[in-house]
């Protein structure tokens, strides 16, 4: 199955794209997705960054379906 990841603010920039589509066996989770972009930068992720599947926050055990959307959200400060 696809599905596409989507990258904001500095992970965009370190992997010089804002969205990745990935090629995912049935059954696979959001950390599942996350482990496969980690594979392409590993230094330019944290350990456990926020995921959205969807445009809704979620676990890393989150099972996805077929075209759905991972967001890797990075640290957010306020001021």
């Amino acid at each position: 199955m696809q599905v596409t990841v989507l990258l904001f603010a500095s992970y965009a920039d370190t992997l010089g794209t804002s969205s990745i589509p990935l090629e995912l066996s049935s059954g696979a989770t959001a950390g599942d997705a996350l482990d496969q972009v980690r594979s392409l930068a590993a230094d330019a992720l944290p350990s456990k960054p926020l995921l959205a599947v969807n445009e809704r926050y979620a676990r890393p055990e989150h099972v996805l379906a077929a075209g759905d959307e991972v967001a890797i959200i990075p640290p957010v400060a306020g001021g």
